[in-house]
């Protein structure tokens, strides 16, 4: 290893502030400044003090409750434990050595230095570094470099089981000086990983489907700029599958999977693989725009939906996640950390010399007891359903209580085949499956034992063969097959709008269920829940207190449409057959000002009336001006006529969504070719205003 370089004090500040600004512990912590150029080059501003005090001085259960105080973006970004998930499930171990590049405020080096035996942190920000230090101070096993890359990586070593580059490839190019800075990164990281190592990078994908539906660009804001290839230009570059790969083939890497993070990389609640992807109607949970509004182009569940049935799920995945060198077990992750703390699980589908399993792992130790009473719970609903047609999936706890394990079962939830039914509209073969499901969870219902999670999505059916392959929220208690049948519904129809259709009357009439059960119910659920997620904010709630908005482009299209529709009047000519849609046109362009409208009519001598709509709404018009050919026209019922109502001399007020003013030309002198020339004030207003004005004058003249 090279020999490292003494770091040089900066002139201007004394002993004592040196140890204070930068000092070499933060609890067990060791950090090294050698290659520190003295300053921070970047920061996010005062957040960063922020940060800096709330791990100073809250303790790490406290953080999820402080993130819903703040409702702050970098809060939630830095402190949130989702954070974690993208490196939770690696197969890290205690003896391994672990390299995290740009480890920023530790969000990541908690998780790591949890499961490895060393981990080598390198952040060019001091202050981010002591806001990793600090919230990991309790760890004995992390020394962060602070300082630049490219200073940093030639005193590094050259057998780390994995090099985690989270967040990080994407700006390559600027502490890489060179024609390819992306390959060039990459080959310098391979030659600090061992022969057996791996090496994992987690990045936006270029052409993820959220980019296309109305997400800004992660590391630019703008809209569209990845998809664009970055016309404005900026430090960071993301990628597609195809041009990743490209990299990987010119570095000589010929051993990598991809993983597909799920919102996205950084806080993925579900893991796919190539040997997993997602199902339609699993990717429902899109809206993720934290730190800023975005636009709703369209609904990117349908889409996501045709894209994995058309096999293209690779191409628009949100994010990537790349490991290069021998591929993990696991094929799928799916994360329960947003519930309570003793409830939290981790759920994977691995890949074992025996074949494929279900393993669940407790993601802290107060869920072990949880994982723990999984396979009782298996046994209870065994002795229960033992003489009928309904299958349990066996369980099987793991020496030391570390995971529950379970066979991998093929078939499909009941859940997608009763979508099939509703989207062929096949109600007769929805209804054959639902009444077959009430059955089958009604025998035993007097037993003590009852599964209350047995929602569609938990039964999976092979041919005749159906089984509950999820069962973690069994009771020993009494409740009826008719409560847990409303329940499965209730969960169905309120995760997807389209299953809207069905007619919840009639199930609840199937059930024999009254209103006041049903609100009964419907206490119980909320209750349930409630001690699920220990009273915790979902992301969901989270993003809307932070304050971003998702702004529909169809709904800004129609209003801007309207107001272009509003700035228009459409006149009818009558020459003897009255006023017909045909023989009638639009005069855009008409106003002058906000309220004022003046447009001049060329009609010829055949004409016996002109009719003027000056709205599609309710309104008051105050008619200033009205000539014929230069010459005034009188406002008389001789003459002028309108189905609004006459509150004053020459100001009308509509209550109809259709005003209109006719102009009997005929009784006026005309020639041959003849122009009509109007102004006009208008104010719109609501009907009911419109309405209640006429009302009022009805009732000063009675």
């Amino acid at each position: 290893m090279e020999e490292k370089k003494e770091f040089k004090k900066p002139v201007h500040l004394k002993q004592e502030e040196l140890i204070s600004k930068f000092p070499e512990k933060i609890g067990n912590v060791t950090l090294d400044y050698t290659c520190y150029p003295g300053e921070d080059l970047y920061s996010d501003g005062n957040v960063e003090e922020e940060i800096l005090t709330i791990v100073k001085e809250a303790s790490h259960v406290e953080y999820p409750s402080i993130i819903e105080e703040k409702n702050s973006w970098p809060v939630l970004y830095h402190l949130s434990p989702l954070r974690a998930n993208i490196v939770d499930w690696l197969p890290i171990k205690k003896d391994h050595k672990v390299l995290e590049i740009g480890s920023g405020c530790g969000a990541i080096t908690e998780k790591l230095s949890e499961k490895a035996g060393e981990v080598t942190c390198v952040d060019l920000s001091a202050r981010r570094s002591h806001i990793n230090a600090y919230r990991n101070q309790d760890k004995n096993n992390i020394t962060i470099h602070v300082g630049n890359f490219s200073d940093i990586e030639p005193a590094l070593p050259k057998d780390y089981d994995f090099i985690c580059l989270i967040g990080v490839f994407e700006y390559a190019k600027s502490y890489i000086r060179s024609e390819t800075p992306y390959e060039d990164f990459l080959k310098i990281m391979l030659k600090h990983v061992k022969n057996n190592g791996r090496i994992v990078i987690a990045i936006e994908n270029k052409l993820g489907l959220k980019y296309f539906a109305g997400c800004k660009e992660d590391h630019v804001g703008e809209y569209f700029s990845g998809l664009e290839g970055y016309p404005e230009g900026g430090s960071a570059r993301t990628f597609s599958r195809p041009g990743l790969e490209r990299i990987l083939d010119s570095c000589g890497v010929t051993q990598y999977s991809f993983y597909y993070p799920y919102p996205d990389y950084k806080f993925p609640t579900v893991i796919y693989s190539d040997r997993r992807l997602p199902n339609p109607g699993e990717l429902t949970n899109n809206i993720r725009n934290f730190d800023r509004d975005r636009m709703l182009l369209f609904n990117e569940k349908y889409v996501f939906d045709g894209i994995i049935n058309d096999g293209l799920f690779s191409a628009f995945s949100n994010s990537y996640m790349v490991v290069i060198g021998q591929e993990p077990e696991a094929a799928y992750v799916k994360y329960s950390n947003d519930r309570a703390e003793e409830y939290a699980l981790r759920t994977e589908i691995v890949d074992t010399p025996k074949g494929k399993v279900i393993r669940k792992s407790p993601l802290s130790l107060k869920a072990r007891e949880h994982i723990g009473k999984m396979e009782y719970l298996y046994r209870l609903l065994q002795k229960r359903y033992e003489k009928s047609d309904l299958k349990i999936n066996p369980c099987t706890l793991a020496a030391g209580g570390e995971y529950a394990e379970f066979p991998f079962e093929k078939g499909t939830t009941l859940e997608e085949l009763l979508d099939r039914c509703l989207e062929k509209e096949d109600l007769k073969g929805f209804y054959k499956l639902f009444d077959k499901y009430l059955t089958l969870i009604s025998y035993g219902e007097d037993s003590g034992i009852t599964d209350y999670d047995l929602i569609f999505a938990n039964i999976l059916v092979n041919g005749d063969e159906w089984t509950v392959i999820d069962y973690e929220w069994t009771i020993e208690k009494v409740v009826s097959a008719k409560e847990i049948a409303f329940r499965a519904v209730y969960c169905y129809v309120l995760e997807e709008e389209k299953r809207n259709k069905l007619d919840l009357d009639l199930i609840m009439e199937r059930l024999d269920i009254t209103p006041a059960q049903a609100d009964e119910y419907r206490e119980a659920e909320w209750k349930f829940q409630k001690q699920v997620t220990g009273k915790r904010k979902s992301m969901g709630e989270i993003r809307a207190a932070i304050g971003t908005y998702c702004v529909d482009p169809k709904v800004l299209m129609k209003e801007h449409l309207q107001r272009i529709l509003d700035k228009r009047i459409q006149i009818y000519t009558d020459a003897g057959k009255g006023f017909s849609e045909e023989n009638s046109y639009y005069m855009p362009d008409v106003y002058t000002n906000e309220y004022t409208i003046e447009a001049e009519i060329p009609f010829d001598g055949n004409v016996s009336a002109l009719r003027i709509d000056p709205a599609d709404r309710a309104c008051v018009v105050k008619v200033e001006e009205l000539l014929l050919n230069g010459m005034a026209v009188p406002l008389t019922k001789k003459t002028f006529a309108a189905n609004g109502k006459n509150v004053k001399k020459s100001t009308w007020v509509f209550t109809t969504s259709d005003p209109n003013m006719t102009i009997r030309v005929s009784e006026l002198p005309m020639q041959g070719e003849n122009r009509l020339f109007i102004k006009m004030q208008l104010t719109s207003l609501p009907e009911s205003i419109a309405a209640d004005i006429t009302e009022g004058v009805k009732k000063i003249f009675r």
